[in-house]
Parts: C-alpha cells; sequence; structure tokens
C-alpha cells in the first residue's frame, strides 16, 4: 500500500534539516584541511592547490564528501532502515575479501587498490554495521536483558571486527567496541560496562606493578592489589544485587581482615608469597556465591561469582597474553604508554615528537604553515594519525581548544538529535554514530598526548585520507537524513 501523508504541508527535507550540525560539519573540514596544509607542506612545491601535494588531494575528496552528503540526503530516509542487513553484507563480503588482499601497506592488508585510488573497506563498514546492529535492536520485541538478543546483537559487530583483525588493523577493529556505549542507552546491563573497567583496571595495575614487591614481602604489588580489588568489587556487587546488604559488609571485612593479617605476618614473622593466600580467598568466595545461588535460588549470585571467576582468570592471563599472544611492537607500545620503558627512538618516538610539537606552539602557536617540527617532518604520520600536533603547534592551545569545542559542541547536537527521534531505529543509529565520533576524537586525541596507546585511527575531518572523510561522512549524514524525516507522518 503506497504510503499516505496525512499532512500536505509537512516540511521538506531542507526545512527539516539540522544546520547547525552542518556548520560544525563544515568547520571541522575547514579547520581539517588547513591542519592537513601545515602537516604537508613543502618548501619544494608551496603551491597548496595543487593536486600533485596531500593538501590539493584533501581538497578532491572534500568536494566528493560535500557531493556524497548532498546524494545521501536525496534518498529516502526509510531507504537505510530496509537495506540496512543488505548493505551490511556487501560490506562484510568485502572485508573479508580484503583478508586476502594480496598488496600490504605498513604491513596492514586493510587497502583496496582501484586503479590510482586506494579505500580502505573498514572505515566504510563503521555505517553499514551501525545500521545492521540499529535494524535488529528496533525490530519489534528485542529486549536487551535477553541474553539470546544481546548475543545477536554482539554478534552483528564482532563479524566485522574479526575480519579487520584479520587485515592487520587492530586499532580499526577496536573502534567497534564503541558500540557498547550505545548499548548502555539502550538498556544493557551496568555490571557489563562494569566488568569492561575492571577488566582495565586489572591489566594497568597487574602489568604496571607485577615486578615491584610489597614491602620486604616476595609479594608482587600489582597481583596484591588486583586480588584485592576482586574481592572488593565482588562484595560491592554483592552489596547492590544480592539479597542482604549486611552479608556483604561482613565478607568484606573477613577479606580485608585476613589478607592484612597475612600481609603483616609475611612482613614481620616469615615472608613468604601472600598472593596465595587471596587466591584462596577467592575461591572461597565464589564457592560460597554458587552455594548462596543453589540455596536461595537466586540467579544474581551466579553471576557474581562468574565475575569474580572471570577477574581471576583473565588477570592470570594478561602475563601470557602480554608477552606471547601480541605482537611485539604492541607490546612495547603498552610498556612505555604505562612507564615501564622509554623507548624514545623506537616505539615512543611519534609520542614524544608530536609532544614536543604541540608544547611548542604555546599558548597561540607559530601560525598557519610555520610549524618547524611539522616542516622538518620529526613526527611520523603528521597528516594522518598525528594530525592533532600539527593544530597544536601552529595554532597553540588556543587553536586546539576550540577544535576540542566544535567536536564537543558535535556530540551533544548528535545526542539532542537522537533522543528527538521518534523511532528506535533512528535513536540506535544516532547513538552508533555519536560513540563512533566520541571514540575516535578521545583516542587520537588521547594518543598524540601519550595518554592512550598508539593504535592508528584517524581524527575524524582532521586526518588525511578519503576513506575516512568519506565513512565519517557517511555515518553524519545518513543520521541527518533519518532526523530529517522524523516528522513525517506516514500511514
Amino acid at each position: 500500500m503506497a504510503n499516505i501523508y496525512t499532512n500536505s504541508k509537512q516540511p521538506g527535507v531542507l526545512r527539516s534539516l539540522d544546520w547547525w550540525t552542518i556548520v560544525i560539519y563544515i568547520a571541522l573540514i575547514a579547520f581539517g584541511w588547513l591542519s592537513v596544509c601545515g602537516a604537508t607542506f613543502s618548501f619544494d612545491n608551496t603551491d597548496i592547490f595543487s593536486f600533485a601535494t596531500n593538501s590539493g588531494k584533501q581538497l578532491m575528496w572534500i568536494g566528493t564528501s560535500f557531493l556524497l552528503g548532498l546524494v545521501l540526503l536525496l534518498l529516502d530516509d526509510r531507504f537505510y532502515e530496509t537495506f540496512a542487513y543488505f548493505i551490511y553484507a556487501l560490506l562484510v563480503v568485502l572485508l573479508f575479501a580484503t583478508i586476502f588482499n594480496p598488496v600490504s601497506t605498513k604491513g596492514s592488508h586493510s587497502w583496496l587498490v582501484l586503479g590510482p585510488v586506494k579505500i580502505q573497506p573498514a572505515e566504510f563498514a563503521k555505517f553499514a554495521t551501525a545500521l545492521a546492529v540499529a535494524k535488529l535492536m528496533s525490530t519489534y520485541g528485542f529486549d536487551m536483558h535477553r541474553w539470546k538478543h544481546f548475543v545477536a546483537a554482539c554478534a552483528v559487530i564482532f563479524i566485522p571486527m574479526i575480519c579487520i583483525v584479520g587485515q592487520r588493523e587492530t586499532g580499526s577493529a577496536l573502534v567497534y567496541l564503541s558500540f557498547f556505549l550505545m548499548f548502555y542507552r539502550e538498556g544493557m546491563p551496568g555490571t557489563v560496562l562494569f566488568t569492561a573497567v575492571a577488566m582495565v583496571v586489572y591489566f594497568v595495575v597487574g602489568i604496571k606493578y607485577q615486578d615491584v614487591m610489597l614491602w620486604d614481602t616476595p609479594t608482587s604489588l600489582g597481583k596484591f592489589f588486583v586480588l584485592l580489588l576482586v574481592q572488593v568489587f565482588t562484595c560491592v556487587l554483592i552489596y547492590m544485587y544480592g539479597e542482604v546488604q549486611k552479608q556483604a559488609k561482613t565478607l568484606l571485612a573477613y577479606a580485608v581482615g585476613i589478607t592484612l593479617f597475612v600481609l603483616l605476618f609475611s612482613e614481620f614473622v616469615v615472608p613468604f608469597d601472600i598472593t596465595w593466600v587471596q587466591y584462596v580467598l577467592c575461591a572461597a568466595l565464589i564457592g560460597y556465591l554458587v552455594y548462596l545461588s543453589v540455596s536461595t535460588r537466586f540467579r544474581q549470585y551466579l553471576l557474581i561469582a562468574a565475575f569474580s571467576l572471570g577477574s581471576v582468570l583473565f588477570f592470570s592471563g594478561t602475563d601470557y597474553v602480554l608477552n606471547h599472544i601480541m605482537q611485539p611492537h604492541q607490546r612495547v607500545r603498552i610498556n612505555v604508554l604505562l612507564g615501564l620503558e622509554e623507548d624514545l627512538a623506537g616505539a615512543g618516538y611519534n609520542v614524544h615528537q608530536s609532544q614536543i610539537a604541540i608544547g611548542s606552539g604555546g599558548l597561540g602557536g607559530k601560525g598557519f604553515l610555520n610549524g618547524t617540527q611539522t616542516k622538518l617532518k620529526f613526527v611520523p604520520e603528521q597528516d594522518t594519525d598525528f594530525i592533532f600536533c600539527t593544530v597544536g603547534e601552529e595554532e597553540g592551545f588556543l587553536g586546539s581548544a576550540a577544535v576540542l569545542l566544535l567536536f564537543m559542541a558535535l556530540i551533544l547536537r548528535l545526542i539532542k538529535l537522537a533522543e528527538r527521534q521518534p523511532l528506535p531505529f533512528g535513536r540506535i543509529y544516532g547513538y552508533c554514530v555519536l560513540s563512533i565520533f566520541l571514540f575516535h576524537v578521545f583516542i587520537n586525541v588521547g594518543m598524540v598526548l601519550g595518554l592512550t596507546p598508539v593504535i592508528g585511527i584517524p581524527l575524524p575531518f582532521f586526518s588525511y585520507g578519503g576513506s575516512s572523510l568519506w565513512g565519517f561522512t557517511l555515518l553524519l549524514f545518513i543520521f541527518l537524513r533519518i532526523d530529517a524525516g522524523r516528522n513525517l507522518i506516514r500511514q
């Protein structure tokens, strides 16, 4: 049956379009192009508009991005929901085929060469995955609290993620973890997010302090604190989700009291590794939770026991993963980030030089095309992954703050647009978009400043390259088109 518009005077696409977001988009692209000019400027070729330079090529990509955005706005907003699974399947097949691409770029098989143009399918798979997961989660009867539905949504995300890992693009694959922020908005239990944060804490504390001894005992400070945190976190979960809160306080008192007693005994009587006592305490806590679950038929106790067991197993395997599964360059990057190594000539070189470039910019910067660190090419990948150091050097603290404020304005605007969607599909897709943008900005700026690991992901609308620019344009303008159709009343 044909669609009937109940109000012939409903606003069109242009009137319903969120122009504030488009203004922010254009401003970011303009700042981004100026940054590419500064990062790639060469005294051998001073024509920044020449297609022989990266700045000239970026202008071409910007022009085609505007055309792409226009095409996306001209399509019917229902097109994206109707063909979401088809687009997703097409991109997954392309990702899988790219794994076997014989052309290698810096050790990665993530690029397809089409004549003079190279494209990276992983950048386009983001919007396809966002459409597919939004389509799935907006299906009638979908419930995030049902494990069957939750696993299905996770599968939609992990399939392209696994393909990208197969292309040796771990950084691009990690971007897909940002979808869990959307899951949390759509009703994912907070315990899942809490577990993820706890795992990060276990990894950082355990690895950073594993070789530091606690007082005069043969006890690893890292192991001691992680196992103590497992017990504390478990008791907190019992307090929040258990039936008797007093029970959680008693268990925590026993755990801390016994740990403190054996610590003092090891320090002043007989030195020994008290982590073995902590392992026993964790095992006893897990066993007690299983007993409570069986005796009271309260499933939450079993889930908390699973959290405790998973925490212990995860922590016990971190050292093996770091030293036997991770690639040497990944291991060195983590050690440099945690301050365990100072490899200024190797893995830490990029970050060290980018910090010098940003610091040299001062308050107001050195001015457009006047950056010395960037002109002398001290920072590798300064026009792609480390483009933000060019902003810091040429525009200084004020320019860097302005760029970050623009990104914050974009994120806040996307939240507003997502919350005003009348249908679940639009809201879910909107939160997918803002989660991806937030992840990219936070990680990219963080790794340039030395606050997050160097995983090699672009800064939206700033990093040089057509694939990333097109990918972010697709993400944003599809959502703008969906949002523009929110006022249409259809039967």
